[in-house]
């Protein structure tokens, strides 16, 4: 039997109450539970350390499901950023100056040349200074038999990389022993300019990635106030740099 809609005293029928306005009861207590829980993960996650190179490979895997295109390093590829990219590069450029530096040092123990030379390398670069007393005459810039032993490891290592090569060339700040050359600024730069020929000439070397200077006595290694330590500031250094510095 149907219910009897609410009538007023006076007979008309009444309106049914009005609901509730605003959310159902259950909603906000629900959204509370979720806040805390959100709060309480939140937590737990502050308390862990960040594995990089799980979640680059994690990245890497999400790019290749959904068809992302990216480089040769695979699924451990991350998207492009300038940091990134330079990151890379720095990385790969220290990779190659240990290379560099190791194979240089191969070929001296192979040429019996460890009397004259020696090998250092940081972040710029690598350095391979021969020195002078056996690479030519005093007062000269003729090489001698055992600087073209010098030099052609100097070619070995510029074929076998696309590293650019500076040429410097220093002497002790004695003064000059020689009818040619005046001061020690045209000797040392006479030095320098003699090995970087004799490399143009013996090689397939491009002549832009090369370049020689002199220092005179502007960059010694050791003060000159002894014989030994004169001897080891009259040197001729060839500094490997990597492509693409702005100055080299």
């Amino acid at each position: 039997m149907a219910e009897k809609e609410p009538m007023q005293q006076d007979g008309v029928k009444s309106d049914p109450p009005k609901p509730d306005e605003g959310i159902p009861p259950w909603m906000a207590t629900f959204a509370d539970m979720v806040t805390l829980l959100l709060c309480f993960f939140v937590l737990l996650l502050s308390f862990t350390n960040t594995d990089v190179t799980n979640f680059k490979t994690m990245i890497g895997s999400i790019q290749e499901a959904l068809g992302v295109q990216f480089d040769d390093a695979g699924a451990t590829a991350v998207p492009y950023a300038d940091t990134t990219f330079s990151e890379r590069k720095t990385v790969r450029e220290n990779r190659q100056i240990v290379e560099l530096g190791a194979r240089i040092k191969k070929s001296i123990r192979a040429e019996d040349l460890a009397n004259m030379a020696r090998v250092s390398s940081d972040k710029s670069g690598v350095m391979l200074r021969l020195s002078n007393q056996a690479m030519f005459t005093r007062g000269s810039a003729e090489l001698t038999d055992e600087a073209r032993k010098g030099l052609q490891v100097v070619i070995e290592a510029m074929e076998g990389t696309d590293f650019n090569l500076i040429i410097r060339g220093h002497t002790d700040g004695e003064r000059v022993e020689s009818q040619i050359y005046s001061s020690n600024w045209e000797l040392s730069a006479a030095r320098a300019a003699r090995c970087l020929r004799y490399i143009l000439e013996h090689s397939t070397i491009s002549a832009n990635r090369m370049k020689a200077v002199g220092y005179a006595s502007a960059k010694p290694i050791l003060p000159s106030t002894s014989e030994e330590n004169q001897r080891l500031n009259r040197r001729v250094e060839f500094f490997y740099m990597p492509p693409g510095r702005s100055k080299w």
